[in-house]
């Protein structure tokens, strides 16, 4: 689409539209003068991403529509304040990293590595309201509104918090683009990271990949494809996403692309919208139309056809690939109940659009010892439903999106190391949802890897003696 298009399809658009709209998931603050004078710095405050970067991802985000490239996009549930650290930050990175080579070995592709990072600060309730103890108090909405504590005090709305939360995502970008440029991504590294893993004997399928992943770069190496010879093999491009759901906050960090004239949010690389303020009439929905980054749409079972129609023509007008990623969310065993319909309500409409699959949002259930978790086998089942429906109807499964951790937590039940309902409360870190641990989130990547291969396989023409 030619720039004057673009600026025709927004013309009608202005960032603080949104708030004539009906808003869900959203604070009320107390005080106004307080939150106007929070919103006045922010919009004084440079941003905290760069479109130049942004139309890269869109640009890539393509070519995964096309299936020439994998999305991966992972990270917390929920960014913490108190959590905060160089080495937490340091370690997600790297797990995504292992994540990406293993992914990139089975799909024969690039992989784009979108991280929940330096943003994902604020997370929608399924209530407005928790109950302890007999004491009923706002919930906690994410470090970026409110504290976690379980006090009036703490669950009271404030705006202040924005400014902390744009401090510590302006140093976790300043910190992902050393590891991401400075040698800490380079191929080799992560190759010897990956051939680590370990495990009982069912992790043998797993060290037999790793162990074609060395040989592969055994055989570059020593045909002179190196980190000094190729320096794609030391930098990685790595992006960042958040849900978008403080507008405030993003009204005050959107900026005008001095390229092209046209609005960005400048908050983070990516920003999606939830199941829950996916609303074709609603705030969120009118304040990401509007700006030109690379948007995410969360689908969940009460996604129906004409819904997802609308949306994807108020979302990407124009049709653009790499405009608009769909994040599927059903829970294991419904994916065959609800995708096809999807799929089908992409195809009459003709859209451009990545698929990708959150098998982690359907999959919460309560745990024998009370805990929040997730099962490693449930989350496995929904990304192979996905892959067969996507395979059953032609379609391409162009991505996958995990809440997980660079540390050794106890949330998620399963995997190789077998964490138990009596485990979980051993280092159970999580302050919403509960995340995959690093050996867990290394381990899906593998079994991802062996269902990007099948498919490549499947789609591989077949030879004929003659041709042999």
């Amino acid at each position: 689409m030619t720039q004057q298009t673009r600026k025709t399809a927004t013309q009608d658009w202005d960032k603080a539209g949104w708030r004539a709209y009906p808003r869900v998931q959203m604070p009320d603050y107390t005080d106004p003068a307080a939150l106007a004078g929070v919103e006045s710095q922010l919009r004084r405050y440079p941003p905290l991403v760069f479109a130049g970067e942004a139309r890269r991802l869109r640009a890539q985000l393509a070519d995964a529509a096309a299936g020439r490239a994998f999305l991966l996009q992972g990270g917390d549930c929920a960014e913490s304040f108190s959590e905060f650290s160089a080495d937490n930050l340091r370690d997600t990175f790297k797990v995504l990293l292992q994540m990406a080579v293993v992914l990139t070995w089975g799909a024969q592709m690039p992989v784009i590595k979108v991280g929940r990072m330096a943003g994902q600060f604020a997370k929608p309730r399924s209530a407005p309201t928790e109950v302890m103890d007999g004491v009923e108090l706002p919930s906690y909405r994410g470090d970026i509104i409110n504290g976690f504590d379980f006090t009036p005090e703490a669950r009271i709305p404030d705006p202040t918090r924005m400014l902390a939360a744009y401090t510590q995502a302006a140093a976790s970008l300043n910190l992902l683009r050393a590891f991401s440029t400075g040698g800490f991504a380079d191929m080799h590294r992560v190759q010897s990271w990956i051939a680590d893993f370990v495990g009982g004997p069912e992790a043998a399928r797993y060290r037999d990949i790793a162990g074609r992943i060395g040989d592969a770069m055994a055989f570059m190496q020593a045909a002179g494809v190196n980190s000094d010879t190729a320096h794609q093999l030391s930098k990685v491009d790595f992006y960042t996403s958040h849900e978008a759901l403080l507008l405030e906050y993003e009204e005050a960090l959107a900026r005008i692309d001095s390229t092209t004239g046209l609005p960005v949010a400048g908050s983070g690389h990516m920003i999606w919208i939830g199941d829950r303020t996916r609303q074709p009439d609603g705030a969120h929905v009118e304040f990401c139309r509007g700006v030109q980054n690379p948007i995410g749409l969360k689908c969940g079972p009460t996604t129906t056809a004409d819904d997802l129609k609308v949306l994807m023509a108020k979302l990407n007008p124009a049709n653009e690939a790499g405009r608009l990623t769909l994040i599927a969310r059903f829970g294991a065993g419904k994916v065959g109940d609800h995708l096809p319909r999807l799929i089908r309500a992409v195809q009459d409409e003709g859209a451009n659009v990545v698929w990708s699959c959150d098998p982690m949002h359907g999959n919460v259930i309560k745990s024998s010892t009370g805990y929040k978790t997730r099962a490693f086998d449930s989350i496995l089942r929904e990304v192979r439903e996905f892959f067969g429906v996507h395979k059953a109807e032609g379609t391409i499964p162009g991505g996958v999106h995990f809440e997980m951790t660079g540390k050794d937590v106890t949330e998620c039940t399963g995997g190789v190391r077998a964490v138990t309902d009596e485990d979980l409360s051993d280092r159970y870190h999580t302050a919403c949802d509960p995340r995959l641990n690093a050996s867990q989130s290394l381990e899906l990547a593998f079994l991802v890897a062996e269902e990007l291969r099948a498919r490549r396989e499947d789609a591989a023409p077949v030879r004929t003696a003659a041709a042999i």
